[in-house]
């Protein structure tokens, strides 16, 4: 007979409130003193803000201040040896510290989204039997999320008196509620803990809470499990900025690790694991006593450092050397602070992985990785958690999605239940992962999930232990013969506005990648190489201290909120100052390089001598200007070239120039009244570029309401705005024809210089954007007279074909793709790519490159009230409210991407000649030198640098055509010794130096990194 409580579930959670309610009693009030300031002071700093005496239900500060909280109050004589806790919530973060200012606790109020908070404070109050309480603590005025623009309230402030029984019972019965609500009404189990679950409730509601706790105990001893076995780590992932600054990052950081701390000694099961060595930099400067215990905790096996990068990177946007750099220098750290190095990389939170990964990882000897994002695609649904990944190079690694499709778990029955029902390999493999805590404000697991975990583990539902991820992956192998296997990019259907947002981010990080690897070639010439010519002793020395910082502080930059232009205005406000900073101090290293390289190089021959610099490994002949005018120079492979600015001229081929068209003798290009692109007419080949009766390079501005992280997929239903031109200027100068177009749209102004260079098939966009524009996205397009069904699109270290066409769902979802340096769509005989030098936003569907040039969305987060904004200003509501300088180019060509050398030209768009004006006089250093040469433009060195460890010179180069083959290097310097070594610059074999001379045998896309030892070694 069915019973009438059975059809009322909201009974249970009446219970389980009535519950809570019981589990603290209140005795008296606390005293409430703080001490509020703009930014962090530290602890010796506590009373030097501004003093409030806050009652509870006041506000306390406005977002992102600071507050050093003194909480002072007095046990009552009838509680004395009782249980006493603090109960507090002041609505944003706080860090309980000791006597000694040393992170005890990290508190969180219960607004937090989708946690329950963490606010309870267990004291010794009775310690010295006066029964005082006095408790200091950091506060800011931010809940996990950022939040709380209206101010931080004081929510609560008390003393209170535990109930142990009625705590127990709490988490009973929260645990069997929870699986109840996860099972069908026709799972055998269902009414028996429904049935036990309200007794529970009738014993508890007559006041016999232990009555009640006896009732459920035999629900709680499930059968014996079996199955699927899973792993359960305790994990906090801390963005290292989103919805609060890099300062408030660090912060969060001492409040998580304090807290996890903490629950180490309540839990001897308990397992925490954290990725990012910079975080754990941070407390080690920061928090000294603090790292102390971490550290110590590592040892133990207690806390996990997980990932071997830096930082949780975004990986479509940073360069190829940046991802080295990222799991080089994440593996030192870890090995200098712990002994030890990550065997997996650990990326749950991040927009979609580049196929270029896999190689990055096993060349770091890495043969795992993990994540779950892709359980956000919004088209198609991925069909493994367990699964081989191969890369564009053949590499493959083991990746494991994590079943919950969350690094945030609740660990509850339904964790459980999600896992053991939806793990999509449990066929081939029995071991899966499970990742619980608060995430991404960070914080990690609370009291109540260690609790559930404990009774989670005696009810059968699976086998369940908590380990190190270290742990689980050597049982989860086991399986890996049997995994299917996943070829290319792991695409996410979503965030694809990532690649476009905060544009100046992105060319600032480009800007800064191709500096350090200029600064980094220019110190190796003027310190090791010019010692090994007989340059004498290297003056300057190998700044190695300088560019591990400035590589670190870029490396932040690339975490996967702060690249992708996710984070909020503040970020931004801070970073790109420091961009330009880092920038600045970068060109100054390079500039004092250069200056000591030409002050030894032999420019007697040259009446009035400049050097050029090529740091490209092909040499060049670029268009120099002298003194009378413009001459050609070859300029060899990564090295220098000297020569007389004195020397006549030559003559320049005749260029045309006019209001609507260019012309320079192999591309003729004809404009429209509106300035888009009419024709391109390719004279060599008497081909047209341009489909029949399309225009290129017309603007199209969007209306966009997306976030930074996504537009309406719908966008191209519009009919897009069109941007105004307003003046057409042409001229010849020197070398170049080139048209000035200036257009305007609203409050914004674009100028743009169309130009071609004699002898060049580049045509070339500069330019110089003020925008004012909120909510849209501007594109540039060019619809191409050339039909394949696949393009082929840059990525770090090598290339990737893409579908053009939408033939399947999958094809659909790639809508919007990432792309570094070109793209290009190429039949057998010919074929066109854009360049560019700081975008990577394309869509490449029905032969049509489109660029995606500017998003202005709104900043994520609070949305602080900034007033009126004045005409002509930026609007600090929206991103990309600033000037912007860009370049494109199309490039069109005979041949494929490789037979047309478009490798090459994007390589040359992004890194020009540089020419540096010297004296004449004798050197010890040859007029013209080449530090190493591969035999052919396919073979690229990407780096050249010193080692991390010693003197060895490192010269990192792929093969980016991906056929593969046997390929020499010539060295300009005399070596002892070389080596092939991994991406850890870890020798690994002896290779053979004869005349010069060192053969490589490449794999399609495959990276070598080469260590060699010059005859006088010069480190710095």
């Amino acid at each position: 007979m069915p019973r009438i409580e059975h059809y009322y579930p909201q009974e249970l959670d009446r219970a389980l409130r009535a519950i809570g309610e019981a589990m603290y009693r209140p005795i008296a009030p606390l005293r409430i003193e703080a001490w509020i300031t703009a930014e962090p002071v530290p602890f010796a700093e506590r009373r030097s803000g501004r003093r409030i005496e806050p009652a509870v239900g006041e506000v306390w500060g406005n977002l992102f201040d600071c507050g050093w909280f003194h909480f002072t109050g007095v046990v009552p004589e009838a509680a004395r040896g009782a249980p006493v806790v603090l109960r507090i919530d002041v609505s944003g973060e706080l860090c309980v510290v000791d006597a000694d200012g040393v992170p005890a606790q990290g508190l969180t109020g219960i607004c937090s989204a989708y946690h329950e908070g963490k606010r309870i404070v267990e004291i010794s109050a009775d310690a010295d039997g006066s029964g005082r309480v006095d408790l200091w603590a950091d506060a800011g005025c931010n809940d996990l999320f950022g939040n709380l623009v209206a101010g931080g309230t004081v929510r609560e402030a008390d003393l209170a008196v535990c109930d142990g029984e009625a705590r127990a019972l709490f988490y009973d019965y929260q645990v069997l509620r929870d699986l109840v609500a996860g099972l069908s009404d026709e799972d055998p189990r269902r009414a028996p803990l429904f049935d036990g679950l309200i007794g529970a409730l009738a014993a508890f509601d007559s006041g016999d809470t232990a009555a009640a706790r006896a009732r459920l105990a035999p629900l709680l001893r499930g059968p014996a499990a079996h199955g699927l076995t899973i792993s359960a780590v305790g994990h906090a992932h801390i963005d290292l900025a989103w919805l609060w600054p890099i300062r408030e990052t660090i912060r969060k950081g001492a409040r998580t690790f304090a807290t996890v701390l903490g629950l180490l000694e309540r839990y001897p099961d308990y397992v925490f694991g954290q990725s990012s060595p910079q975080l754990f930099v941070w407390m080690q400067d920061h928090y000294p006593e603090l790292f102390t215990r971490i550290r110590e905790a590592v040892r133990a096996g207690r806390i996990e450092p997980q990932g071997a990068m830096w930082v949780e990177a975004d990986t479509n946007l940073p360069g190829g050397e940046s991802l080295v750099r990222q799991l080089l220098l994440g593996q030192r750290w870890w090995r200098s602070a712990f002994g030890m190095e990550a065997e997996y990389l650990w990326e749950p939170d991040v927009f979609g992985y580049t196929a270029s990964l896999p190689q990055l990882l096993r060349k770091a000897g890495i043969d795992c990785f993990l994540t779950q994002k892709l359980s956000w695609s919004r088209v198609d649904v991925y069909p493994h958690h367990s699964f081989r990944w191969q890369g564009i190079d053949g590499s493959e690694v083991l990746a494991h999605l994590f079943p919950e499709d969350t690094y945030n778990s609740a660990a509850t029955p339904a964790s459980v239940l999600k896992v053991v029902r939806g793990y999509k390999d449990r066929d081939v493999s029995d071991q899966a992962l499970l990742v619980y805590g608060v995430g991404d404000g960070g914080g990690g697991p609370g009291e109540q999930h260690l609790e559930r975990l404990q009774r989670i583990r005696q009810l059968g539902l699976a086998p369940l232990r908590q380990e190190r991820v270290a742990d689980f992956l050597p049982r989860w192998r086991q399986a890996a013969d049997r995994f299917s296997r996943w070829t290319g990019e792991l695409y996410l259907e979503f965030h694809n506005g990532t690649y476009t947002t905060h544009g100046r981010s992105k060319r600032l990080n480009r800007a800064m990648e191709l500096a350090l690897r200029d600064l980094e070639l220019k110190a190796v010439l003027a310190a090791p190489v010019a010692a090994s010519l007989g340059g004498g002793t290297p003056v300057p020395p190998y700044p190695r201290d300088r560019l591990d910082a400035i590589w670190k502080e870029v490396l932040l930059y690339q975490f996967h909120d702060i690249l992708p232009g996710t984070s909020i205005k503040r970020v931004y406000d801070e970073s790109i100052p420091r961009y330009e900073a880092l920038h600045a101090e970068t060109g100054a290293l390079a500039a004092e390089r250069t200056a000591a390289l030409a002050e030894r190089v032999d420019t007697s021959s040259a009446a009035l001598p400049a050097l050029l610099l090529n740091s490209l490994s092909w040499p060049r002949t670029e268009w120099v200007q002298v003194d009378r005018g413009w001459r050609q120079a070859r300029v060899p492979a990564l090295g220098y070239t000297v020569i007389d600015r004195r020397q006549p001229p030559e003559p320049i081929e005749e260029l045309r120039a006019d209001a609507d068209a260019l012309d320079n003798g192999l591309l003729a290009v004809a404009f429209n009244r509106d300035g888009s692109v009419r024709s391109i007419h390719d004279h060599e080949h008497d081909r047209q570029v341009l489909r029949a009766g399309t225009a290129g390079n017309r603007f199209a501005l969007y209306r966009d309401e997306g976030d930074p992280w996504d537009f309406p997929v719908t966008y191209r239903r519009q009919t897009p705005r069109r941007l105004t031109l307003v003046s057409a200027a042409a001229r010849i100068d020197g070398p170049r024809a080139v048209l000035r177009h200036v257009y305007r749209t609203g409050r914004s102004e674009l100028c743009q210089e169309v130009s071609l260079t004699a002898g060049s098939r580049v045509l070339r966009f500069d330019t110089l954007v003020t925008w004012r524009e909120t909510a849209c996205m501007l594109r540039t397009s060019f619809p191409l007279a050339v039909q394949a069904e696949e393009a082929t699109c840059e990525i770090q270290f090598g290339s990737l074909k893409r579908p053009t066409h939408s033939n399947t769902s999958w094809d659909l979802a790639k809508d919007e793709v990432a792309a570094h340096k070109w793209v290009d769509i190429s039949r057998r005989t010919c074929g066109t790519a854009l360049l560019n030098d700081s975008k990577y936003g394309y869509r490449v569907k029905d032969s049509v490159l489109d660029l995606n040039l500017i998003r202005s969305v709104r900043f994520p987060g609070a949305q602080i009230d900034y007033g009126p904004t004045p005409p002509g200003e930026p609007d600090p509501r929206f991103t990309d409210q600033e000037e912007h300088r860009f370049t494109y180019a199309l490039f069109p060509h005979a041949g494929d991407h490789v037979a047309g050398g478009v490798i090459p030209a994007a390589y040359e768009l992004n890194i020009p000649v540089e020419r540096v004006d010297a004296s004449a006089h004798p050197g010890p250093l040859p007029a013209d030198f080449s530090l190493c040469r591969p035999d052919g433009e396919d073979i690229v060195v990407e780096t050249v640098k010193q080692a991390e460890e010693g003197g060895d010179l490192i010269i990192r180069l792929y093969e980016a055509a991906g056929g593969g083959r046997t390929a020499a290097l010539r060295l300009g310097v005399p070596v002892s010794d070389a080596h092939l070594a991994n991406l850890m610059e870890r020798r690994i074999r002896p290779l053979a130096v004869r005349d010069g001379l060192i053969s490589l045998e490449f794999g399609p896309y495959e990276i070598h990194t080469i260590a060699l030892t010059t005859t006088r070694d010069a480190g710095g």
